[in-house]
């Protein structure tokens, strides 16, 4: 694979291009960012709403995550064939069509539809923004644009969680996404002051592997949603069929592996026989490349889980407002904005390779912090403290990893390595939301039987009495409600209720360990990063690169 090298006398000698455009592909990437941080803001809202669970709302945000992982390299190509510009405008229609069905869905399948056209949209977008800045932007000013892509992406979470915190609080969930009607007309109209391009029509669209990359990476998303439902092994009485007694979930997660790996055969074939693939296997044709993509996997699923798990348990488990989880994970928010926008200015400092070991180790250290100090109350002190520790690794490592991948690639390359973002990053996002799901209910499930069944209050006449087959996180006053149905004497009630707490809390700190724990792993791949700053690699060494 062939890179540009460009020594630090050039960017000074590079003219400055206007920073106009970037305005639409910042935008651009903030109404993808902003409808799927709303979702966990919107979680109790929706949950009343359309009186379904919190594990159906999450099939919205995997159903986007989805979408977009499944047929990113799909809008990739097409980005490529017919220019950027145009399917970059074309994708934003879509996106505003999905979006007002998403404010006046009436029920939660609409819902999950709607964020299913949404990550359709997205699929396209994702990898044109990495084209567009590679046609408007190069040298310093593109691994700047690169950067404020990133804050981009943090800064849309700080306002989800801020205009979803207070108007999920004081009108409703809807007009939240009502207000990316608006946005992205605003960004359709932007559009128009990019750079045009015309696209190639040399490029061809590989349907075969366009059908193995969807089916591969969607049975995977698809698998890891369903395990709690479905069962982890044995098949529960909730999936849809069983193979010989198994869980269909954990076969999907097999059977997409395998699809994936065909995939990556047939790229290999069709890249020898001079044809042009769904991706260049340029963008990973290196040890370097392939540890960033792990290592970029690892830190957006673990962004996922988290950012699923706090909405989860201050508004299911406390009973508190949007408003209030928009309150909890501001510091986080804030602070993945300023360490994705700031992290660009130690590059010269530091290599990647010691900002992804150091990205990992805070990641690490701040979710078994939080493991050992959260209480029932996400205000205090020291949990605002993890949750900055962790917004610090995060975004760091988000903005580097992408940086790695876009400078190891020519310009030709740029949709291709956007391609390869999106895919790892909403795949990760699918899988990372769907497995702390499933951890935590899993979890609350064990916890939770243990302890009733070690009660002598609660008797065998009143446990028959409840659904102990699909227990799920309730807060208590919904608890109590359910309680009021059967026969139990208030004593049974409170220690039905107290069981529910600890039950709760426990099943947090055990999955925030977990979480920790693979944050611990990730620090492998990520000490495989190039191990150098900019200008420290001999043109004719790039030049050799394989």
């Amino acid at each position: 694979m062939t890179t540009e090298t460009i020594s630090v006398e050039d960017i000074h000698r590079e003219e400055r291009a206007s920073w106009v455009p970037m305005i639409a592909i910042a935008l651009g990437q903030m109404i993808m960012s902003y409808n799927v941080a709303s979702l966990p803001v919107a979680l109790g809202g929706m949950v009343e709403s359309f009186g379904v669970p919190p594990t159906t709302v999450a099939t919205g945000i995997v159903a986007y995550s989805m979408l977009v992982a499944g047929f990113v390299m799909l809008g990739a190509k097409l980005a490529q064939r017919f220019g950027a510009v145009r399917v970059f405008r074309a994708a934003v229609v879509v996106f505003f069509v999905s979006q007002i069905a998403m404010t006046f869905s009436p029920t939660a399948t609409v819902m999950i539809s709607a964020q299913a056209l949404c990550g359709a949209a997205g699929a396209v977008i994702v990898p044109s923004l990495v084209a567009l800045i590679a046609e408007n932007y190069a040298g310093r000013q593109q691994a700047t644009a690169v950067g404020a892509l990133g804050s981009a992406r943090a800064a849309a979470g700080v306002l989800a969680f801020i205009i979803g915190g207070v108007l999920g609080t004081n009108i409703g969930w809807r007009p939240a996404f009502a207000i990316l009607i608006a946005a992205s007309a605003i960004v359709f109209l932007l559009s128009f002051r990019l750079k045009p391009d015309h696209g190639r029509a040399d490029v061809q669209i590989d349907l075969v592997g366009v059908a193995l990359a969807a089916s591969a990476i969607i049975l995977i998303s698809f698998g890891f949603n369903n395990l709690n439902r479905w069962g982890l092994a044995v098949a529960t009485p909730n999936a849809p069929f069983d193979l010989l007694g198994l869980s269909p979930a954990p076969v999907m997660i097999v059977l997409g592996i395998v699809l994936g790996q065909a995939f990556l055969m047939w790229t290999h074939r069709q890249q020898a026989a001079g044809k042009t693939p769904l991706l260049a296997l340029e963008v990973i044709d290196s040890p370097e490349e392939r540890c960033a993509v792990f290592a970029l996997f690892a830190v957006v699923a673990l962004e996922a889980a988290l950012n699923f798990t706090v909405p989860l348990y201050i508004q299911i488990v406390q009973g508190r407002t949007p408003i209030a989880t928009a309150i909890a994970m501001m510091p986080f928010n804030l602070t993945v904005f300023f360490a994705a926008m700031l992290i660009v200015n130690v590059y010269s400092r530091l290599t990647p390779r010691q900002i992804g070991r150091l990205g990992f180790t805070l990641c690490t250290i701040a979710l078994v912090w939080l493991a050992f100090v959260v209480r029932n109350d996400w205000s205090e002190i020291p949990v605002l403290f993890g949750l900055v520790l962790f917004g610090i690794g995060q975004g760091s490592l988000v903005t580097l990893l992408f940086n790695v991948l876009v400078t190891a690639s020519p310009k030709a390359l740029a949709g291709d390595v956007g391609s390869l973002r999106g895919t790892t990053q909403n795949l990760a996002a699918a899988v990372g939301t769907a497995v702390a799901g499933a951890l935590l209910v899993g979890l609350l499930s064990t916890i939770a039987l243990g302890r009733i069944t070690a009660s002598p209050l609660l008797t065998k006449e009143l446990q028959s009495q409840l659904d102990l087959d699909n227990i799920t996180f309730v807060s208590n006053d919904r608890l109590r409600s359910a309680l009021e149905g059967t026969n139990a004497t208030p004593q049974q009630v409170e220690e039905a209720v107290q069981v529910n707490t600890e039950a709760r809390l426990r099943a947090l700190k055990i999955g925030l360990l977990i979480m920790a724990g693979l944050a611990l792993i990730a620090i492998i791949p990520a000490g495989r990063l190039p191990n150098y700053r900019p200008g420290e690699i001999p043109a004719d060494e790039m030049a050799n690169k394989p």
